[in-house]
């Protein structure tokens, strides 16, 4: 490991630890395919959090479970959890070191899934391969240790959003496979590219030479992690054992007191895993942008997957039939991931982040007004979700590149994994409440429980509700940013 002067510890450069080098002040064939290698870790996370999209209702009948929330977004549940331990690791122990830590354990995930004999069991892999998602942002935060700050601009938009292309391939590719082989093959790739990734990034990726000195905060996280998931199984459970029974007072106290007590901790050791005494108002309102909008934008995934195979036939007033073409549905929108972060990088490096902040959530807002007309048709629901995933390519990398003008280089892996909280925060909170209202309006069709129009069109609601805020508190960000 390369200590904080820069000097080598205890041995000299090697294959897999190459010198230090001078940032990139232009593309070139290097820094592109050190771009390339990234963003196969940034894949990763795609095939942890969208790829079993494309199979949740097969996993929820394997596993005899309703419990959709659970399934799909645990990952992204414990990506917040571990996002803050990881910012702090990195700044202290090398970003590329606790990328491919993490990237190995999201891998060991795929496995668990693979294996899991039982849904509990399932959702435990799947919070092990939160590894991958709460790793993104060292993706970014490595981009911008080998670029100066206008190449970085650009470039953080090409390993962020380029995992969309790439992933859409990756999906058609694993639908065929589904087909033949089950639902669990997904995870068997998912395990599979953690140990490309793994590889080509050892060898290519040069770890940076800044080092912080400092302690995790692992009691933090413990609280804030455990406070979340109190507050979520609450809300997942208690209309199934009521909402005022003792399980689910208990669940919200819990919650509750748990967060109250991270806070209080926050204040008082010297180095909380997210440290909100040094929050200013502009990455307050940034923060606040992306949980509100990356929340809604990839909740709707959720949606998407169980409302996409149910035939319009049915007469549900909703739903479109698209088995055989779910690829097409969830990968066709990824290209809206990409313009958006190589228009946010390029809007960014020429305005400002917050200017491409405010246009990605207004482009969101009108993706998911879209989606009551999508809702029940195959092309209008492409067409939408390619604005909602223009939201979210703008998000990803607005977000990161907001962290990154506030913060010093010191503390630049701790607050983008702030941005990564965030993200993953309000994409869990959006995906269970929107669970929530669609278990608590389930009707009954002809002897079968399936979901009504009313709790998909609330649902669908609530998410344009979550971004017309957002689009709101961008555009006071961008008055801020002018005055200031």
């Amino acid at each position: 490991m390369t200590s904080a002067d820069g000097a080598s510890g205890g041995r000299g450069p090697g294959v897999l630890d190459p010198p230090p080098s001078p940032p990139h002040s232009r593309w070139n064939r290097r820094l592109a395919g050190q771009i390339a290698v990234l963003l196969l870790a940034n894949v990763l996370a795609d095939t942890v959090v969208v790829t079993p999209m494309l199979v949740l209702p097969q996993i929820l009948d394997h596993y005899d479970t309703d419990q959709a929330a659970w399934v799909s977004s645990s990952a992204m549940l414990a990506g917040a959890m571990l996002a803050p331990l990881f910012g702090k690791s990195a700044d202290v122990h090398g970003k590329r070191r606790v990328l491919t830590a993490a990237l190995l354990v999201a891998g060991g995930g795929g496995l668990i899934c693979l294996l899991a004999p039982g849904l509990w069991v399932f959702v435990l892999g799947r919070m092990v391969q939160g590894a991958a998602v709460a790793g993104v942002f060292l993706t970014v935060a490595l981009v911008q240790d080998l670029c100066t700050p206008k190449v970085a601009m650009t470039a953080v938009g090409a390993v962020t959003a380029g995992a969309g292309i790439v992933s859409l391939v990756v999906n058609v590719s694993v639908e065929q496979l589904v087909a033949q082989h089950g639902f669990r093959v997904v995870f068997l790739a998912s395990a599979a590219l953690a140990v490309v990734a793994v590889v080509l990034i050892r060898f290519l990726v040069p770890e940076p030479a800044t080092r912080t000195a400092g302690r995790l905060d692992v009691a933090g996280a413990v609280l804030f992690g455990g406070g979340v998931t109190a507050l979520l199984a609450f809300i997942s459970f208690g209309g199934d054992i009521g909402w005022f029974s003792p399980g689910a007072l208990a669940l919200l106290a819990g919650g509750a007191a748990a967060l109250a007590a991270w806070v209080r901790a926050a204040g008082r050791v010297p180095e909380p895993v997210i440290d909100i005494r040094n929050l200013d108002r502009a990455l307050v309102f940034t923060l606040l942008v992306t949980v509100l909008g990356t929340g809604a934008v990839q909740s709707m995934d959720q949606l998407l997957s169980v409302i996409a195979q149910v035939p319009a036939e049915r007469g549900l007033g909703y739903g479109f039939d698209a088995t055989g073409s779910l690829s097409l549905l969830f990968g066709i929108p990824a290209i809206g991931i990409m313009a958006g972060g190589l228009l946010s990088g390029w809007v960014a490096a020429r305005l400002d982040p917050s200017v491409a902040l405010a246009g990605g959530v207004v482009a969101g807002t009108t993706g998911a007004v879209g989606m009551f007309a999508g809702a029940s048709s195959f092309y209008g629901a492409i067409s939408f979700a390619v604005l909602l995933n223009l939201c979210l390519g703008v998000l990803l990398v607005s977000g990161f590149t907001m962290a990154a003008v506030l913060a010093p280089p010191e503390r630049q892996a701790v607050t983008a994994s702030m941005v990564s909280v965030m993200s993953a925060t309000g994409s869990v909170v959006m995906s269970f409440v929107g669970a929530a209202v669609l278990s608590a309006t389930d009707v009954v069709v002809v002897g079968t429980v399936v979901n009504s129009a009313v709790g998909v069109y609330a649902y669908i609601g609530i998410s344009a509700g979550a971004l017309a805020i957002a689009v709101v508190l961008a555009w006071v960000l961008v008055a801020q940013r002018r005055r200031g």
